[in-house]
């Protein structure tokens, strides 16, 4: 989660909103992304998004089983069912999203067999979202 929180800070520090994301297969980091929305002037590239392309490319296919993604805010509902499609087997998330969140929607967006932590580092990276907003709403 810590690589996450930095991607998330390079987000910030481009005027984004600062959420990141690495998928880590076998102990390494194959993908990686944060919030490039404003940058790109496409609202699909979320961090997810960006970390999925990546890492599919790194393992030269479309599919992410045996990988883990790790975001800092809950995954939105077009991020998790590109997640599904990709059938990546665990997302570790810290800060939960109440208002945007795939967890509002029921029967799950994601692929049955994925696992999910939540909470993971929440403090910070609710910390780095509150702050965020808390600055563009002056």
């Amino acid at each position: 989660m810590i690589e996450a929180l930095r991607e998330a800070r390079l987000a910030l520090a481009a005027g984004e909103v600062p959420i990141g994301a690495v998928i880590v297969s076998g102990g390494a980091v194959i993908g990686r992304g944060h919030n490039m929305t404003e940058l790109l002037q496409d609202a699909t590239a979320h961090a997810e998004m960006i970390a999925i392309t990546a890492a599919t490319e790194s393992v030269g296919g479309k599919y992410l089983t045996d990988c883990t993604l790790y975001v800092t805010v809950e995954p939105c509902p077009m991020c998790a069912a590109a997640l599904c499609w990709s059938q990546i087997s665990r997302i570790v998330y810290g800060a939960a999203d109440p208002k945007r969140g795939y967890s509002l929607f029921s029967p799950s967006l994601l692929h049955p067999r994925t696992e999910v932590r939540s909470g993971v580092l929440e403090d910070d990276c609710s910390r780095l979202m509150t702050d965020f907003f808390a600055s563009h709403r002056k």
